[in-house]
């Protein structure tokens, strides 16, 4: 059986993940989750009513995957089979989580929250979406530059 692509999942699904944006916003927005300041006393430990709001979406979140995969024998956006997918954990996860958080604490938010944030009327969180943009960049390019090296360094020169 073929797996749904980008081109022939149809107006259907399009509209289905646009659903799941508007849900996924509107409850970021409700929760405060939208605001840097509110994010920022979170993470001073000034304000963990955050806490409870990632707590329960993870529930939430959990609960739909352990249903669908029960139910389920192919994810309905995807059309591919559930699998386990396991990532190592290597030195590029610990200074990417590191570098995030670093990013987290000084912007006070994080990306699916900065679009949000724009959606409650705060444009200035604009130069944090910026920012997150560039800094996307800047990794990409960094690591095609190192990918050619050891591409290069894998050729043997003839004399």
């Amino acid at each position: 059986m073929s797996t749904a692509t980008d081109q022939d999942r149809g107006l259907g699904v399009t509209l289905l993940i646009l659903l799941g944006g508007l849900v996924f916003g509107f409850g970021l927005a409700l929760s405060g989750m939208a605001k840097p300041e509110i994010v920022l006393d979170f993470l001073q430990f000034d304000d963990l009513g955050l806490l409870f709001v990632m707590g329960g979406a993870a529930v939430v979140s959990g609960v739909v995957f352990l249903v669908a995969t029960r139910f389920l024998d192919r994810a309905p956006l995807t059309g591919r089979a559930y699998t386990r997918r396991l990532k190592s954990m290597n030195r590029n996860v610990l200074a990417g989580g590191a570098i995030f958080g670093v990013g987290w604490g000084v912007s006070g938010i994080c990306p699916g929250a900065a679009y949000a944030s724009v959606g409650i009327g705060n444009l200035p969180i604009l130069w944090a979406v910026l920012g997150m943009f560039l800094g996307a960049y800047a990794q990409g390019y960094v690591r095609s530059y190192r990918a050619d090296d050891a591409d290069s360094s894998d050729t043997v020169p003839t004399d």
